[in-house]
Parts: structure tokens; C-alpha cells; sequence
């Protein structure tokens, strides 16, 4: 049976946690140590995350360890291949990027046209994903703040009223989530920042200015937002953002 791969800082970090898992809920700190562990690379793209090494290594029992899983897969970050386990997920940059320019027109044009004709009801549905957002960020729940920010597009799509412009956003929504171009769980910068982002974005679509709405949601599509990613910070001169 194949177990986890020797990554050195991943199993430095189990072993030096094993004492502050017990004090919290175990789930939620095991779940916030994977987690960690691929945000800064210690699990790296297809590594197998085998649930009862972690479990021995951190002396818990596995129900915690695969509660965290389903969590993280949840939220992108693994995908469990059938009759072979859970590995962490791989993904192109360059992919993300070619999904990204997809977004952006459509979105632009979903703002546009929605500013146009939007009203107050759907603005309140709107705004109601937005507090969803935040109730999201109060419990740390990056999952439901993921499925609540790709709604929020959605439905702005929607209410544009262009039928093919619909059917466009389904094909792609399913890749822009499976390439983390739309709701990024990786995001390392502010969420309530980014929760009232999109506030702003339903202000702009109130105040008919079609104009600013359409570049304010171009500019988030494209990840150009005014809420700052500490990772952009971290990237190495000359790389490719």
C-alpha cells in the first residue's frame, strides 16, 4: 500500500503540531495544518495524503484527519481518485490564466447589461449573497465562501437576461472553478475585504453607471481586484503573474 510521500517540511510540521492539535477542536486544526502545508508547498501538487499516516503522526484518531480531507476537497485544494486516495491538486498556471482571459469579456458584459435593466429585487438577492459571504468569513468556512462567491457570478450573469450569454458561463463556471480562477482558495489576503468587494460591485450595479461596472467587474475577473493577495508578494522577480 502506498503511503505518504517523504516530504521533510510536511513531516517536520506534523511532528512539531502534534501537541496543539488536542487543545482545539482536532478537525478544524488538522484541516488548518493540511491546509497550511499546501499553501506554502510542503504538500506539493500530487502528493497522496494518506489519512491514518497522518493520523499516526499526529496521535488522533482518523475521523478529524478525513474530516479535514472531505474539507479541503471541498474547496479544491485535493481530489480523491477512486481506488487510489486523495491527492493534492495540480494546477497550470498558465491554464488559469487562459481561463481568466475567457472570464473576463463575459463578465464585462454580464455587468453591463445587468446594470442596464437590474432590479431592486435582484439587487437584494444579490446583496443577500453578500452577507452570506460574510457569515462565511465569521466561521472561516472558505468552502461555502467559494460556492457563495461563485453564486454571486452567476446570478449577476443571469440577471443580465442574455440567454446565451448563460449557457456560455455553464460550460466555463465548471473549469473556472477547477482551475481556482473564480473564487480562489489559495487567496491569501483579507476575505472580509473581498466579501465587501463584492458589496461594491452590487453598489455599482445600483448606481446604473454602466460604464464602472463593467470595468470594476472585468478588473475582478481578470484578478486585478483592489483587496492585495500576499502571494503576489512572494513571487520570485521575473515570474509571470
Amino acid at each position: 500500500m502506498a503511503s505518504t510521500p517523504e516530504v521533510s517540511g510536511f513531516a517536520s510540521r506534523l511532528a512539531t503540531s502534534k501537541d496543539s492539535v488536542r487543545p482545539t477542536l482536532i478537525s478544524d486544526r488538522v484541516y488548518e495544518l493540511l491546509r497550511q502545508a499546501i499553501v506554502e508547498g510542503d504538500l506539493a501538487p500530487n502528493d497522496r495524503v494518506v489519512e491514518s499516516e497522518i493520523a499516526r503522526r499526529l496521535g488522533v484518531s482518523q475521523a478529524p484527519v478525513r474530516e479535514a480531507v472531505k474539507q479541503l476537497a471541498r474547496e479544491g485544494l485535493l481530489v480523491h481518485v477512486p481506488r487510489r486516495g486523495n491527492f493534492v491538486v495540480e494546477i497550470s498556471t498558465q491554464d488559469a490564466e487562459y481561463a481568466r482571459q475567457v472570464r473576463e469579456p463575459l463578465e464585462r458584459l454580464a455587468a453591463t447589461m445587468a446594470a442596464e435593466s437590474i432590479t431592486a429585487e435582484q439587487l437584494g438577492e444579490l446583496g443577500e449573497l453578500v452577507a452570506e459571504m460574510r457569515e462565511a468569513v465569521e466561521v472561516n468556512d472558505v468552502g461555502r465562501f467559494r460556492d457563495v462567491d461563485i453564486a454571486f457570478h452567476t446570478r449577476v450573469v443571469q440577471i443580465a437576461g442574455n440567454p446565451f450569454l448563460t449557457r456560455m458561463w455553464e460550460v466555463l463556471e465548471p473549469n473556472l472553478r477547477a482551475l481556482r480562477a473564480i473564487a480562489d482558495p489559495l487567496f491569501e489576503g483579507d476575505w472580509r475585504a473581498m466579501a465587501d468587494e463584492h458589496g461594491r460591485l452590487v453598489t455599482l450595479l445600483r448606481d446604473g453607471d454602466v460604464a464602472t461596472a463593467a470595468d470594476a467587474f472585468a478588473d475582478h475577473a481578470a484578478g486585478r481586484s483592489p483587496v492585495p493577495d500576499r502571494r503576489t508578494r512572494r513571487k520570485p522577480a521575473g515570474s509571470v503573474t
